[in-house]
């Protein structure tokens, strides 16, 4: 039995002991915030992500599901899918930073202890619900979605069960926008008839072999031997999967402890074949993760560039300095020195470039004589299909004006380009708070026009920005 807010709550009260997890999800996060900062899009199907040929879905809006739209999907087929009406967006990774932080800080008012597992997701046990009703979880979610709201005009929905798997389980029954409770009593009821794709670990090739042997439900994969179980999924992922599907989940929520390294890569819309080319995306993908090394707060003493050729096989170069800096030029010029001939190792369809090594920061002298050790190099080769990941901004091939990105006007404010073309630009002005925009058009070379901060967007006191930006998710 699910106890979704607003319907009839449990009277009896669980052991005083017994754990309530909660996990709370944004509801199409990115498109959602997509639309809070541009409400002409509210209410249309909105697709983020890559808009060249190999670009891939990072986020669509609930309006874009309806005709079948996925995140991870090709953007050319959501594209088809929806028609006519799609909005196809450049992802904004500083906005959904910006807001991620904000998120979870109001979560941190209610919940002490947050376990973030992305952008947008997260578990948390408040001491204060061990043993509670149903329906007193039911009434705490609920305060916690309203603050989240209150905080950023977004919505989220909450799952809540005895483990971290049942909680996770409760929130997807929750979207769009609720509440779902999974009574401890009532776990094998409620979770047994779903399909055993619902459980979190279990993939499509995991789910394909279980299928092949007749395996459907939650409830199937719980009743299989343990034999069987190390058979199909193997002796490390089989068991623990098992053991969830029973309802045996104790793991700790806890504080995520920082992270090993940070890295930003982007596929390309069509290959690099130059070692000119390739050092312009080198610089690109060096400048995103530096802005990443700085907002963590530590320094990179190793340097690693990553590059996926045309027959997917991926080249790894690192380079180890003689101390930990966050200094860009230092970083950037190390990532350099690792590249290879596009002409002499075959085209490149990915570039990334990664910091490993992190600690607290010993900067190069500016000024001094000393230059940094040479670095040495070690590469390593892999083959296989990496899943690409979706570029922090718009495609590689885009220059100048593009759609998607923030602009300012002295006299019109701050707006974002919805088309461009033919040497004209279609600018819609809008903000969070402004409500639907005016378009207008102008020419590409307008000297009134420029590149905006999409944090503008927002409309937020810049004080809220800032305290944003110092908060750690």
């Amino acid at each position: 039995m699910v106890f979704e807010a607003g319907s009839p709550g449990s009277d009896g009260r669980p052991d005083a002991g017994a754990r309530w997890v909660l996990h709370f999800d944004m509801d199409a996060f990115f498109a959602s915030c997509e639309q809070l900062t541009r409400p002409t899009l509210r209410g249309r199907p909105v697709l983020v992500g890559g808009l060249g040929g190999r670009g891939v879905v990072a986020g669509c809006s609930y309006e874009a599901r309806v005709y079948g739209a996925r995140s991870a999907m090709p953007m050319h087929q959501a594209r088809r899918l929806v028609g006519a009406p799609a909005v196809v967006l450049p992802p904004r990774g500083a906005l959904y930073g910006t807001v991620s932080r904000r998120v979870f800080a109001t979560v941190r008012e209610l919940i002490p202890v947050v376990e973030t597992l992305s952008f947008d997701e997260a578990f948390g046990e408040p001491a204060e619900l061990a043993g509670a009703p149903a329906a007193e979880v039911v009434a705490f979610a609920e305060e916690l979605r309203a603050r989240i709201r209150a905080a950023t005009g977004l919505v989220a929905s909450v799952g809540a069960g005895a483990g971290k798997q049942a909680a996770k389980i409760a929130s997807g029954l929750a979207k769009p926008d609720g509440v779902s409770v999974i009574p401890p009593a009532e776990q094998e009821a409620l979770l047994y008839p779903l399909p055993v794709r619902k459980l979190w670990g279990i993939g499509p090739v995991a789910g394909e072999r279980l299928s092949r042997l007749g395996i459907e439900t939650i409830g199937q994969f719980a009743a299989m031997s343990e034999v069987e179980v190390v058979s199909v999924l193997g002796v490390t992922l089989g068991p623990a999967l098992h053991r969830l599907a029973r309802g045996e989940d104790d793991r700790p929520v806890a504080v995520n402890g920082e992270a090993k390294s940070i890295s930003a890569e982007h596929t390309l819309e069509t290959d690099v074949t130059t070692m000119n080319a390739l050092r312009r995306e080198i610089d690109r993908s060096a400048e995103h993760a530096v802005r990443r090394l700085r907002k963590d707060g530590r320094g990179a003493r190793t340097v690693v560039l990553k590059l996926k050729r045309s027959d997917m096989s991926i080249l790894t170069r690192s380079a180890t300095l003689p101390s930990a800096t966050t200094d860009a030029a230092v970083l950037t010029a190390t990532a350099q020195r690792l590249a290879l001939d596009p002409v002499e190792i075959g085209g490149l369809r990915l570039v990334g470039v990664g910091f490993s090594g992190l600690s607290s920061v010993e900067q190069f002298t500016l000024f001094g004589d000393e230059e940094p050790a040479a670095p040495v190099v070690a590469d390593a080769v892999t083959a296989g299909a990496d899943a690409d990941r979706v570029a922090d901004a718009a495609p590689a091939s885009a220059v100048g004006w593009r759609t998607g990105m923030d602009v300012r006007h002295p006299e019109f404010g701050h707006g974002w380009v919805q088309g461009a073309g033919h040497g004209v630009l279609s600018v819609r002005f809008e903000t969070r708070a402004s409500g639907p925009g005016r378009m207008r058009s102008f020419r590409f070379d307008d000297p009134d026009l420029r590149e905006a901060d999409p944090l503008d967007s927002l409309d937020w006191p810049t004080e809220h920005l800032r305290s944003d930006e110092d908060d750690d998710d």
